[in-house]
């Protein structure tokens, strides 16, 4: 009897622990991400490879490019980063984006496989 005492005790002192601990913790700390899907050109991995590193910028969780769609699939953070500052860095490297044009001195430096105009 005893030991059903101490069982029933313990098992309700664990529940009222978690269940303080719900609700005294701030959940407005929590990241919230977003998702957007946006159109960049490119042609192939080397693309790829260079459109992902350039987005990948502090606020962004996930940047991956379809070379077959060319669309972009972004996960952010958009208290710490808006997507034109994501689409900016990836028109700096000689990709085209849905509102950035890259600088044809660096889209000409691109090599052939991946120059797309």
């Amino acid at each position: 009897m005893k030991t059903l005492k101490f069982i029933v005790i313990t098992a309700f002192t664990v529940l009222l622990g978690i269940t303080s601990y719900a609700q005294t913790h701030d959940h407005s700390k929590m990241a919230v991400t977003k998702t957007d899907t946006i159109k960049v050109s490119g042609n192939c991995g080397m693309c790829k490879t260079r459109i992902e590193k350039a987005a990948k910028i502090e606020g962004v969780s996930k940047a991956e490019w379809n070379d077959e769609t060319k669309m972009l699939t972004l996960v952010y953070d958009p208290a710490k980063v808006k997507t034109d500052d994501v689409l900016k860095k990836i028109a700096e490297v000689g990709h085209d984006t849905e509102k950035f044009k890259a600088e044809q001195k660096v889209y000409d430096k691109l090599p052939g496989c991946c120059q797309y105009r």
